[in-house]
């Protein structure tokens, strides 16, 4: 009995270390990814579910049963045309275009609970916008709580739709607040929507910011295969003062976008104010995978092929409600020095500042090129471990999450905030990465080599830096060829970089020594955006003139420190003095 116990103890001593060893190993990772250990520890508090995906698109499907019972009531329509901003953020170009992205997500939103495949958006001879989609189309029954039929309901008052979580029409949703379509029908001089459903064909008619011309009415009857929703409106003029002309390469890139990140989903895009009309039909049955090959255009891969993972989680939350949640990614390195190549999405809305995703991408790729480079000696004991920056060099990256009730760090929803999203990502990300590296030797050497040259780059641009720090806090000799003002006033002090010697020569020539200086470049810089920081550190122009300016760089820059307090750049008026203004700025 007293050997049983002690083999216990030894197993439990053992277990904990075990434990101990691997919260050290996450916490490790999580720093250098950039992570809180706080916010690791609040993941351990959800549970989680994971299941066996195979379908590479299987959201669970909403209801079908559609009704004027899903369209719920929050709040009133308020002045939205007196305080358009609250809403568009602004009444500009990138508004009025707003308005599009509103409807057009209302036929994503079918699109993600399965009942939609096809949109098409015009832009109208006169400039108004019509969208269509084959959806279900909008609730014309009556709403109990507003009284009026669901189309009227959502078109009139805000805070009102079908995408406000349990008893909603739909799963997973883009719009939290139910603004969009009564926002459009606000700020419009005439919105008009006709929905085809159970056989009937319905209309309605909104004039001068949302007034009701006549209630819902049907006009006809279909077939009851037939069913969608279309939206005819003009943008008002006296709201958007600046311009009421869409940009069709604006609407389109918005477009493409959305066919790349709902794989399968076709979206039609028709121009009618050429002559010739304009049409353009997007279709990406790779979804991400072929967003991911569009960006890298151009560009040459490292790995030969478009990397790609995805899973659907259930999670129990803290009050006990469960949730499923998507994610997918897709990746490819390619030969550039950028860091800044991986592209998050929540719902088909941009999270321009990453979030918990990202995090949870992060986590995954530098744990698991870590542990391959160590395993496979591309590491000996001696090295450092790679870095996320140094990871995610080249790296072209789409991060795309499906989640029924996403939480935003601020109203612009640019930056995921759901904590439990961080392990679901990491662990999806992390079993199929570690399976790929495993599987494909040849091209995990590619990868691993990348990720290593990068981390070489990195840290002799470190060791620049530190040169030219050193160099800048000590007595700096300035370049030979700056011709140097005699004025110590920085505020009346001009640098004047030209073209080369000859034109050096001139410029000297007819400046006022005593506040205007002459910085000499000898053709064409380096180009920054293809070379690794070492290269740029170690060029001789590029060096000449941060001396010369005086102010340091990176970490270390004083604008105090700057001895110009205007900087002109002077270059002859032909395609190569284009090109070096270009590399200069």
């Amino acid at each position: 009995m007293a050997e049983e116990k002690k083999a216990d103890s030894v197993r439990l001593d053992e277990s904990q270390e075990n434990e101990e060893a691997r919260q050290d190993e996450l916490l490790k990772v999580a720093k250098e990814s950039g992570v809180s250990a706080e916010s690791l520890k609040e993941e351990d508090k959800f549970q989680y579910k994971i299941e066996d995906v195979t379908d590479e698109k299987k959201i669970e499907k909403a209801d079908a049963k559609y009704t004027a019972e899903n369209i719920q009531v929050l709040e009133g329509l308020e002045a939205v045309r007196k305080r358009p901003g609250m809403y568009i953020a602004t009444t500009a170009s990138a508004g009025l275009h707003h308005l599009v992205w509103e409807i057009v997500d209302n036929s994503i939103d079918e699109a993600l609970a399965g009942y939609c495949d096809h949109i098409e958006v015009t832009i109208e001879k006169d400039n108004s916008i019509t969208v269509s989609d084959n959806g279900r189309g909008i609730p014309v029954d009556i709403v109990s709580k507003s009284g009026l039929s669901g189309v009227e309901t959502a078109y009139t008052i805000l805070h009102a739709g079908g995408k406000f979580g349990e008893g909603g029409g739909y799963k997973v949703s883009g719009g939290l607040h139910g603004v969009g379509a009564s926002v459009v029908n606000a700020l419009s001089t005439l919105c008009e929507v006709t929905v085809h459903k159970d056989g009937g064909i319905y209309y309605v008619k909104f004039v001068n910011g949302g007034h009701i011309v006549e209630h819902l009415k049907k006009i006809g009857t279909c077939s009851p295969e037939e069913h969608g929703t279309t939206v005819h409106f003009s943008p008002d003029p006296e709201i958007f003062t600046e311009t009421t002309i869409y940009n069709y390469d604006t609407i389109k890139n918005h477009l493409r976008q959305m066919a790349f990140l709902n794989g399968g989903v076709k979206i039609t895009l028709t121009d009618l104010r050429p002559e010739t009309p304009v049409s353009e039909v997007f279709l990406y049955n790779g979804g991400i995978r072929e967003y991911v090959s569009f960006i890298n255009a151009g560009k040459l891969p490292i790995n030969n092929e478009v990397l790609y993972c995805q899973g659907v989680e259930e999670v129990t939350l803290l009050d006990g409600t469960k949730e499923r949640i998507y994610a997918e990614v897709a990746m490819q390195w390619t030969d550039y020095y950028n860091n800044d190549g991986v592209y998050s999405f929540c719902n088909n809305i941009s999270t321009k500042e990453g979030g918990t995703h990202v995090e949870g991408f992060n986590l995954a790729l530098n744990r698991t090129i870590n542990d391959y480079a160590r395993k496979n000696k591309f590491l000996d004991d001696k090295s450092s471990n790679f870095t996320t920056d140094d990871c995610r060099e080249g790296l072209t990256c789409v991060i795309s999450v499906k989640h029924p009730n996403p939480q935003y760090e601020g109203q612009t929803k640019t930056k995921l905030g759901n904590s439990e999203v961080r392990k679901i990502v990491s662990t999806i990300v992390g079993s199929y990465l570690q399976e790929y590296l495993l599987e494909h030797p040849d091209q995990a050497k590619l990868i691993i080599e990348k990720v290593k040259l990068a981390a070489s780059g990195r840290m002799a641009a470190q060791k620049a830096r530190e040169s030219t720090r050193k160099s800048s806090l000590g007595i700096t000799t300035l370049p030979g060829k700056l011709a140097d003002c005699s004025s110590k006033d920085p505020a009346e002090c001009e640098l004047y970089i030209v073209e080369g010697n000859s034109a050096g020569g001139s410029a000297k020539t007819g400046r006022d020594r005593r506040i205007q200086a002459i910085l000499p470049l000898r053709g064409k810089i380096l180009n920054v955006e293809k070379a690794n920081e070492e290269r740029i550190f170690r060029n001789a122009e590029i060096g000449n003139m941060i001396t010369a300016i005086g102010a340091g760089i990176r970490e270390n820059f004083d604008v105090s420190k700057i001895r110009y307090h205007k900087i002109v750049i002077m270059t002859d008026a032909d395609v190569d003095g284009d090109h070096i203004r270009i590399l200069l700025l």
